[in-house]
């Protein structure tokens, strides 16, 4: 004997898939919306960093200017955004996944940084290496944090 399920017991949220049992009726509402508006704003977002990529290259064994601006800024955007869609805006289901998810997890590139650290050390560039790696640490922490808290005290200004 199965007992039905508590939907109050149940993860909820804007990006999760209805459980089993509220899906089974309609099929076409799963998580295939989600993971195409992931895929589409992936590809933007990565047509985006590679643009950035040809406008400014970096030169073997250069430092990696335009990864480090590429992710701080994609992480200055997402301190925006998150602060938005929680704060100000009640955005649709389909928005954060397509924005956060797929366009500025394409945009930003935290597989290029480990790629370009691991360059550097293995062509002789090991403190400007772990100089990037701290770099964009600090940078993508910074700017997500000063962007959050810039648009808090926006908003906080706006309504008061």
């Amino acid at each position: 004997m199965t007992t039905p399920r508590d939907p109050a017991i149940e993860p909820t949220g804007p990006d999760l898939a209805p459980s089993v049992s509220a899906r089974r009726g309609a099929p076409s509402h799963g998580q295939a919306p989600v993971i195409a508006v992931v895929a589409v704003g992936g590809a933007l977002g990565a047509a985006a960093r590679y643009g950035a990529s040809l406008a400014w290259p970096t030169p073997a064994g250069a430092f990696p200017w335009t990864t480090l601006l590429v992710n701080a800024v994609g992480c200055a955007v997402i301190g925006v955004f998150m602060v938005i869609i929680s704060d100000v805006w009640a955005a649709p289901r389909l928005v954060r996944p397509f924005f956060g998810t797929g366009v500025l997890g394409g945009f930003t590139t935290f597989s290029t940084y480990a790629v370009d650290i691991q360059h550097l050390v293995r062509s002789g560039h090991a403190r400007t290496g772990l100089a990037y790696l701290a770099a964009t640490l600090l940078a993508a922490l910074a700017a997500v944090w000063s962007a959050a808290a810039a648009t808090r005290r926006l908003i906080s200004r706006r309504t008061t």
